[in-house]
């Protein structure tokens, strides 16, 4: 089964999970992703400041970009 490691960006703070996580296909790390993110998102929202990005990712076994959810705040004046 495919590994993959979660990676969360906000603002100049990047933290990538140490251990993999297995999954059984790419269909599989998706549901997972947005689960995972789906969960998290309240507190996110609460603490975003204006003009600002956070992003989660998964990654595979090289460490490169698979998925990407992103949320940004942005001033629109």
């Amino acid at each position: 089964m495919p590994l993959y490691f979660f990676r969360i960006r906000n603002g100049r703070y990047s933290g990538c999970a140490d251990q993999a996580t297995e999954f059984a296909d790419r269909d599989a790390a998706w549901k997972e992703m947005t689960s995972v993110c789906a969960a998290m998102t309240a507190g996110i929202a609460r603490k975003l400041q204006e003009n600002s990005e956070w992003h989660m990712e998964l990654l595979d076994e090289d460490k490169e970009p698979v998925f990407r959810i992103r949320i940004v705040a942005e001033t629109l004046d």
